[in-house]
């Protein structure tokens, strides 16, 4: 005898079924050849949800910028970027516009892995972080350099939206950075923000926006002792709404900092720390945006 089918009816005491949120693995792989005395893209591969653009310049160098689908990282995202600049070739790697990090009780995390060969230039120069409310955020950086490569890095993180009242108001921020040359550290730092270590808004004060800037290399020996000149010579001033700092890593590079009262403040001083790209790169990235 055939038993009927009896289907299950929900109840009011029965537990609504949960249904996962949707992580997202997105990658990119990246490698930079030169080819005569110009530097081409060859490799630009992009996962969903990460985009990579690779626009036309008049310079010698090749630049790519970076995108996300949906506007920035959401709950579980994870995206990495695996990238190599062969001997001699010069890349620019950027995005556009800032990465906005949204609530994430999971967390999310984006991991750069990048090699740079003899003779080489790597401007890795991203648009700032921006962390919402609720935000879990961790990001690492990992760069070998062979012997005579050059590195601009920047790194910038803003308050978040101040202007609607979340003003550090994410849970959780960490940001490793690791430069490495011959198997040599020239750079192995971490930074952790994290209200669990005291409120964010009080232990940053005045200031809405972080940054780094780091060169590294023979390509940047003239704007190495320039800007060491320059920020080192800067006076301290009193509730200034930007604190600057200058730091020699040994004969050939350089780490600036900055702390400023707005993330418009920000930009515009680290872009004019690098005002010196287009004349190295022989084109301005700043206002050719793809």
């Amino acid at each position: 005898m055939r038993q009927a089918h009896v289907p299950m009816i929900a109840s009011e005491h029965t537990p609504p079924l949960e249904v996962p949120r949707t992580r997202r693995a997105g990658s990119a792989r990246l490698a930079f050849e030169r080819v005569g005395n110009r530097t081409v893209v060859r490799t630009a591969l992009a996962h969903s949800p990460l985009r990579l653009l690779t626009p036309r310049n008049h310079g010698h160098a090749a630049w790519v910028y970076t995108s996300s689908l949906g506007g920035g990282l959401v709950d579980g995202d994870h995206l990495t970027v695996d990238l190599d600049v062969a001997e001699g070739a010069a890349a620019l790697v950027s995005s556009q516009g800032s990465t906005r990090v949204y609530r994430s009780p999971r967390g999310c995390r984006s991991e750069l892995s990048a090699r740079v060969a003899p003779g080489a230039l790597l401007a890795w120069v991203p648009d700032p972080t921006m962390c919402f409310t609720g935000a879990r955020y961790t990001q690492s950086q990992d760069i070998q350099l062979a012997p005579g490569a050059s590195l601009i890095l920047m790194e910038l993180l803003t308050a978040g939206r101040s202007a609607a009242g979340e003003r550090w108001a994410f849970t959780h921020y960490t940001s490793s950075l690791r430069v490495h040359r011959e198997g040599r550290a020239l750079i192995d730092e971490r930074w952790l923000l994290d209200p669990a270590h005291g409120v964010l808004p009080e232990r940053l004060g005045r200031f809405d926006a972080l940054g780094t800037v780091v060169l590294v290399g023979p390509a940047l020996d003239s704007a190495r002792e320039a800007l060491a000149a320059h920020v080192g010579s800067l006076p301290v001033k009193s509730r200034s709404g930007l604190v600057c700092s200058v730091s020699p890593l040994g004969s050939d590079a350089l780490v600036l900092r900055a702390a400023a009262t707005s993330a418009e403040a920000l930009v515009r001083t680290s872009r004019e720390w690098l005002s010196f790209l287009p004349s190295l790169l022989g084109d301005d990235p700043w206002v050719r945006r793809g």
